[in-house]
This record gives C-alpha cells, sequence and structure tokens, in this order.
C-alpha cells in the first residue's frame, strides 16, 4: 500500500514538473515573440510622417512657385 501510494505522489509530481516546463516554455516564447514589436511600429510611424512631410513639402513648393509667376506677371503688367 505504502509502495503505490508513494508511486502515485512520484508520478503526479513528475507530470507536475512537466505542465511547468510547459508552461515556462509558452510564456518563454510569448515573451520572445513580442520583442521588437514597438520598434518596427515606431519605424513605420516614422515613414509615414516622412512620406507626408515630402508631400507637405511638394504641394508648398508648387503654390510658392505658382504665386511668385502670378506675383511676377502681375508686376509687368503694371509696367506695360
Amino acid at each position: 500500500m505504502i509502495n503505490s501510494t508513494t508511486e502515485v505522489a512520484r508520478t503526479m509530481g513528475r507530470r507536475l514538473v512537466i505542465a511547468e516546463q510547459a508552461v515556462l516554455r509558452a510564456m518563454r516564447s510569448r515573451l520572445v515573440d513580442d520583442r521588437g514589436e514597438g520598434v518596427i511600429s515606431m519605424a513605420i510611424a516614422i515613414l509615414v510622417i516622412a512620406a507626408l512631410g515630402v508631400a507637405m513639402y511638394a504641394v508648398f513648393q508648387g503654390v510658392g512657385e505658382a504665386a511668385g509667376d502670378k506675383a511676377t506677371e502681375s508686376i509687368n503688367n503694371i509696367g506695360g
């Protein structure tokens, strides 16, 4: 009777160790998978903002050139 109880306790102990190791492996893999997530998101955000900046600069240059051309034309009309 004592031997069978001891054997059951050992078997349960082994199962608990195996379950604990499985939980630890799952936690480690979850933590490893999420590393770098913030860095990637930040890089994407920076690229989007840079693209918006380039588009705004191009629009600003076009507006500036158009305004300059219109001002030059108005000045030439006054003198002529």
